[in-house]
This record gives C-alpha cells, structure tokens and sequence, in this order.
C-alpha cells in the first residue's frame, strides 16, 4: 500500500508557474502551537524544476533562509474552489448599519462608588 502512494506522490508532474503549498512541519521559523499550526503554508509559485522529484518554489525570505528546494512529497498542488460546485462558499457583503443619533444619557442609579477609599489612621501621642 505504502508503494501506492508513493507513486500518487512521485506522479504529480509540475511545471514552472504552478502554484503549490509547502509542507510546514519543516519549517520552524513559523511561530505557533504545534496544535494550531497549519499543516501546508503558502501559495507560492514554482520557480525551477530540480529534477522530477524535487521543485524549487519562490518562498518568502524567513522560509528561504533555511530551505530552498522541496522534495515533491511535501508539495500538494493548489486547487482554487469552483464556484459551481460549492455556491456556499461565497461570502456575502458585509452590511454597514447606519449610525445611530447621539443621545443624551442619564445615570439611574450609582450602583458602587468608584476609586479607592483611604482609612484615615490616628497616631495616639
């Protein structure tokens, strides 16, 4: 089984100009929880092809600092959503509510007294 999806992974074919995401486990420049890290990172454009089982993407200068190319089993190719197929998936515009009149308050009741109270000590002479 492990043969199967070694070679789903090693038949992707990519191309320069494709747009991928990268693998963030190896890249510990990223600042999170484990738990909370995202599992791929990006949208970055493959810049060179180092054979075909390694690509080379345009990252960021942080990320390029420790990697510069990635094996094709850490890079999944991006797929933008259809929007035939899931309609839902639009976000409708954000409705602006009018601004209310200024009106004049009125304090009801003071429920308890703000700022610190000092106990006055007297010194026995």
């Amino acid at each position: 089984m492990q043969t199967d999806v070694c070679k789903r992974k090693m038949g992707q074919k990519f191309k320069v100009g494709d747009l991928v995401l990268v693998s963030t486990p190896n890249f510990n420049k990223i600042k999170s929880t484990k738990k909370l890290k995202d599992s791929f990172s990006g949208l970055f454009m493959i810049r060179a092809l180092n054979g075909p089982n390694s690509v080379q993407p345009e990252l960021t200068r942080e990320l390029m600092s420790k990697h510069s190319a990635f094996p094709v089993s850490l890079i999944t190719p991006y797929s933008s959503s259809d929007k035939e197929l899931s309609p839902l998936r639009n976000k409708p515009p954000l409705e602006i509510p009018p601004l209310e009149e200024e009106y004049e308050k009125k304090i009801v009741k003071v429920l308890k007294k703000g700022g610190k109270e000092t106990k006055k000590k007297g010194n026995a002479l």
